[in-house]
């Protein structure tokens, strides 16, 4: 037990000494490129985040994996609170099988494996932590879905907030579903003749397999690199939501996960859809 947790903790994404806050500053230029001028980002709401206090953000994004959309909202936490008061995302593990130096950059920018035992290492550490829980799937949610709060079902970021006792602080945005266009997802479809016996190119299980129109591929099948096409985002931090109960006891409880989870998204979709009509607006 000892030598696999050896193992693991020399792989990126498993330590939180990992996070490099010198790296991290010298990515500030670039994103204030991009955050400036390509993307022309306009956001709100950052008085909601508590002074000194870790919270559980958890967001909804777009845009394929650039996800333009979740690095100007860390570009804005870091400018506005500085690269020292930590916060880690956590990444699914398959994005950290692509390459090992990738793997290893995105490491020392803060992200971690998203797995239980590091997502509670990083709270008990005191750091705040982000989450997205629509993973690829909302990633690359279909353009016709592109206003609506997308999580799966997934409910395991309630747990986390429970039995770590934060408050969840929403962090929503509108404009990145229009760095490519996802004209649908054919997940379903490749599925089932996997099922049939087709086998995953690669050996390896995508989870989303979206069509779409974007650069540099004009249109592209599968979850591919994209180059986001430099459209205006608008992001917004929503003021948090703190439950009746936490603990254990709380986190275990079925029917109470899945009210505070409905409570989120209902709350996270209202927010949503005030930002379209702002966004329109504007």
């Amino acid at each position: 037990m000892l030598k696999k947790q050896h193992l693991l903790n020399n792989k990126p994404g498993w330590s939180l000494d990992e996070r490099d806050p010198k790296f991290l500053e010298s990515l500030m230029p670039w994103f204030s490129f991009l955050y400036h001028y390509y993307f022309r980002v306009k956001t709100s709401g950052w008085d909601h985040i508590p002074p000194q206090e870790k919270v559980l953000l958890v967001g909804s994004h777009n845009g394929g994996l650039p996800a333009p959309d979740m690095t100007m909202m860390m570009y804005d936490w870091f400018r506005r609170f500085g690269v020292e008061r930590p916060v880690y995302g956590l990444m699914h593990p398959k994005a950290w099988q692509v390459s090992p130096s990738l793997a290893q950059l995105i490491a020392n920018a803060g992200a971690i494996m998203a797995h239980p035992k590091m997502a509670y290492a990083a709270l008990r550490s005191g750091a705040s932590v982000l989450v997205y829980p629509g993973g690829a799937e909302d990633l690359f949610r279909p353009h016709y879905l592109r206003d609506k709060i997308y999580f799966a079902g997934r409910q395991g970021f309630i747990k986390l907030a429970l039995r770590g006792n934060v408050p969840i602080v929403p962090v929503i945005s509108w404009g990145a579903h229009d760095t490519l266009i996802v004209l649908a997802d054919c997940y379903k479809i490749l599925q089932q003749l996997h099922e049939w016996g087709m086998p995953w190119l690669f050996d390896i299980d995508p989870e989303v397999f979206p069509i779409y129109l974007g650069l540099p591929w004009g249109l592209a099948f599968g979850p591919l690199p994209n180059i986001p096409l430099p459209v205006p985002i608008y992001t917004q931090v929503c003021p948090p939501i703190v439950f009746e109960r936490y603990g254990r006891e709380a986190a275990s409880d079925r029917q109470y996960v899945n009210e505070c989870y409905e409570l989120v998204v209902s709350q996270m979709q209202q927010e949503l859809d005030n930002l379209v009509k702002l966004s329109a607006n504007s």
